[in-house]
């Protein structure tokens, strides 16, 4: 079976380090891409940028997308990312601490999966993202590419 990748879209170190430390905690193996702002996330999806040459036949298997980003936000990159044939059923999990009512429309109404607020409490984020992990990696089945 091939390593589902993970492509985490966080520009706080803080939250980054949570987020993997609960994958590896919830035994989550999956090889994690860290993309630190909206453009490096583009960068990535698309064989851009540090990115050129990457063979695009490897997409994730689930986005972690931050709404706050440096350089382009996450409700851009969601955007680009529901536009372009080649990524437009990729799972996308809205990852955030915004509380925004207006964060979390735009969020659905560009095409994300899930939306999910950080708990700010260290367990119940370990327990959000080790589910989030289990549900997107092991039980949810993925459409495939064209």
């Amino acid at each position: 079976m091939e390593n589902k990748v993970i492509l985490l879209v966080e520009d706080n170190a803080r939250d980054e380090a949570l987020t993997l430390r609960a994958l590896k905690k919830s035994n989550i193996v999956n090889d994690v891409i860290v993309a630190r702002d909206g453009v490096e996330a583009l960068d990535y999806l698309f064989g851009t940028g540090a990115h050129a040459g990457r063979d695009l036949g490897v997409m994730p298997q689930m986005i972690l997308l931050d709404l706050k980003l440096p350089k382009v936000d996450g409700l851009q990159v969601l955007q680009k990312i529901r536009a372009d044939e080649r990524t437009k059923r990729l799972p996308v999990v809205i990852f955030t601490s915004s509380s925004e009512e207006e964060d979390l429309i735009k969020s659905y109404n560009l095409g994300a999966n899930s939306y999910v607020r950080k708990p700010v409490d260290f367990e119940q984020f370990l327990e959000a993202t080790r589910q989030l992990g289990l549900y997107w990696l092991v039980l949810n089945q993925v459409a495939p590419n064209d």
